[in-house]
């Protein structure tokens, strides 16, 4: 009886025990939540805000001016002598520049196509391709075009030094390069319209200032599945409000690497191609543009190309397209300062708008709002995010984004889940380029494998459930719990509702972790 008595008693006072542990640690949670979580949380959460209005600022002044442009002002061509070529009886067709077309692969056929005076036109097949195979089809297509008259060289590098950049300065090299006056670029998916050197040269022709013509992309697999639907909302958004409101404001904005057209001597005036970056496209643009050259972007020039349908792929291209500008924002933002060439309002645009905002600040605070402090204020609900925001300030920015693709507009919450899971790899791409980490100048070759018209056989949708290693994405995945949990706990405790969001953003993380968005292409 007595041992019975003094079991309870040990169990009393170890109960005891562990609720006083219990208490202490909640009392001293509570003064560490209340003396640094709270106020470093509200800081961040304000700055955050503060990001979020430059990043809103910036759009709805874009689109105002590109608005007000369309309906009352000149379009930018309008702003630019234009007159088509007229054969000459005496001087045949030397009254046609010599332009360089240089082309990779799958674009041959359409760079021979263009229509030109065939001994006023090369054609240069840049090909720094390892596979054999590859390399002998793109060959034997060369030789078959030379059979049939056209002027075309096939270029081959023994190496990838300095990737793109490097493929591109070694094709300038050549004799008949130096010899042309303008300079076209076709990436291997492009497709460009017979009448596309019709169309830009004059420009550059007649407008001495005009050093880049640049084209609009066309996606034709937009309809391959949910991911490239949306991936051509947000590249619409860019082509039609971005582009646009450089070309009308400035002269200037980011060359696209493909579909446009270098008069050569602004690009030789501007250093070259450098392969300092992995962005080797926007740095030869801003750096003619610091030599004082104009750029024209042609809205209704379309040309067919591809976005990449799977997940893998597209997440290297987000890296690369996200850490390459603020990488290359590291290394020019002194150079642009010192820059007596341009106006300081157009240095402001560069430095502030161009690269600031719209190449940092968009990539880091859409993650950092809404898959940091969004959840973390369920957990300290004593730091509340204002209702102004979050009614009027995201849902504006979501409209702005999403009004350039009309057709797509019901999808705007997958585009928004969607983008939210993006963010992630483009912030830390951003910090990435910033800080200059190990993957700062990693390049990844986006793969893209055609129409789904044309590959229908060897595509099948992302819910095939093959090479699942492969496909899992542990960083999604994690972020997705986390939120799922969050969203849970609001449910329960919370007083802010945010869990229906959370609940929907989490399952967004988890499904893209689970490599189960875009099409999957079998490897047999």
């Amino acid at each position: 009886m007595e041992k019975l008595l003094t079991v309870a008693y040990l169990s009393e006072l170890f109960v005891g025990a562990q609720d006083d542990i219990a208490g202490q640690i909640v009392v001293i949670w509570g003064q560490i939540k209340v003396s640094f979580v709270v106020p470093f949380l509200r800081i961040f959460m304000y700055i955050n805000l503060v990001m979020s209005i430059m990043l809103f600022t910036e759009m709805v002044y874009m689109a105002i001016v590109v608005a007000f442009n369309k309906l009352f002002g000149k379009k930018p061509q309008q702003r630019y002598k234009w007159e088509p070529f007229q054969d000459d009886v005496e001087l045949g067709s030397s009254v046609y520049p010599l332009v360089l077309v240089q082309v990779y692969k799958l674009s041959i056929g359409a760079a021979c196509g263009l229509s030109w005076p065939s001994d006023r036109i090369v054609i240069q097949v840049l090909d720094d391709s390892t596979d054999p195979l590859i390399k002998g089809m793109v060959e034997m297509e060369c030789e078959s075009w030379a059979s049939k008259g056209v002027n075309i060289h096939y270029q081959v590098r023994d190496n990838r030094k300095g990737y793109k950049a490097g493929a591109l300065k070694e094709g300038l090299k050549h004799d008949y390069a130096k010899q042309c006056e303008y300079v076209v670029i076709f990436d291997a998916d492009f497709q460009p319209e017979p009448d596309f050197l019709t169309q830009t040269i004059p420009y550059l022709h007649h407008n001495s200032e005009l050093g880049l013509v640049q084209g609009r992309w066309k996606f034709v697999n937009s309809n391959d599945c949910l991911m490239t639907r949306l991936q051509e909302m947000s590249l619409n958004y860019h082509f039609k409000v971005e582009q646009e409101y450089g070309s009308i404001a400035f002269a200037f904005f980011g060359f696209n690497g493909t579909a446009g057209v270098w008069r050569m001597a602004a690009l030789d005036e501007a250093g070259g191609w450098k392969d300092r970056t992995t962005v080797e496209d926007m740095d030869l643009a801003v750096r003619a543009s610091l030599k004082g050259w104009k750029f024209l972007y042609l809205g209704s020039l379309m040309v067919k190309n591809e976005l990449p349908s799977v997940f893998k792929a597209y997440r290297y291209q987000q890296h690369r397209w996200s850490c390459g500008p603020a990488n290359l924002f590291r290394k020019m933002f002194f150079e642009i300062m010192r820059n007596e060439r341009v106006t300081w309002w157009k240095k402001l645009y560069v430095l502030y708008s161009f690269f600031f905002v719209r190449k940092i600040v968009s990539h880091i605070v859409t993650f950092t709002l809404y898959c940091v402090v969004f959840p973390a204020t369920v957990l300290v609900p004593e730091v509340m995010i204002p209702r102004w925001f979050t009614v009027y300030i995201g849902t504006m920015i979501t409209l702005l984004s999403a009004i350039g693709t009309p057709r797509s507009f019901y999808l705007v919450v997958f585009w928004v889940l969607f983008e939210n899971v993006m963010s992630l790899h483009r912030a830390k791409a951003t910090f990435v380029g910033l800080f200059e980490t190990q993957r700062v100048n990693e390049w990844v070759v986006t793969e893209k494998h055609g129409d789904a018209s044309k590959v229908k056989a060897t595509t099948q949708q992302s819910l095939s459930w093959f090479r699942i290693g492969e496909r899992v994405h542990m960083l999604e995945l994690c972020v997705g719990i986390v939120l799922f949990g969050c969203a849970c706990y609001d449910l329960a405790y919370g007083k802010y509702h945010y869990y229906v969001y959370l609940y929907l953003q989490a399952i967004a993380f988890i499904t893209m972790g689970c490599g189960c968005i875009g099409t999957q292409v079998s490897n047999s």
